[in-house]
């Protein structure tokens, strides 16, 4: 089965910049979507950015202006470009990809911002 899996994550002070990369492990077929979404300790996971397959992007408010999700030239990749980063975007960051049958997650990179 196709595996999705990130890298990137690290510790970082504020103000400063990481790229996270996702790949997955084989070619996946029909995908209507890839996406980042993070989860902090005691809260829910939520949505960080996400690219259609024609390239359309949309970002949470909270990161509009800051990061910045992109395609690889082989369609079974994503990166998210992470800018000015606040002790808030302290996360779990997991990569996602919705195909037409089935949806897959990364186990997630973490990524601690120090004040």
């Amino acid at each position: 089965q196709v595996q999705l899996v990130e890298s990137g994550g690290g510790l970082v002070q504020a103000g400063g910049s990481l790229r996270l990369s996702c790949a997955a492990s084989g070619t996946i077929f029909n995908v209507n979507h890839m996406a980042w979404y993070r989860q902090a300790p005691g809260k829910q996971r939520d949505l960080v950015a996400i690219i259609t397959d024609g390239g359309t992007t949309n970002y949470a408010d909270s990161v509009k202006g800051r990061f910045t999700i992109s395609r690889g030239n082989a369609k079974n990749t994503v990166y998210l470009q992470m800018n000015s980063l606040k002790p808030d975007d302290t996360a779990v960051y997991h990569c996602n990809a919705r195909l037409i049958s089935t949806t897959l997650w990364g186990k997630g990179t973490l990524v601690t911002v120090s004040s």
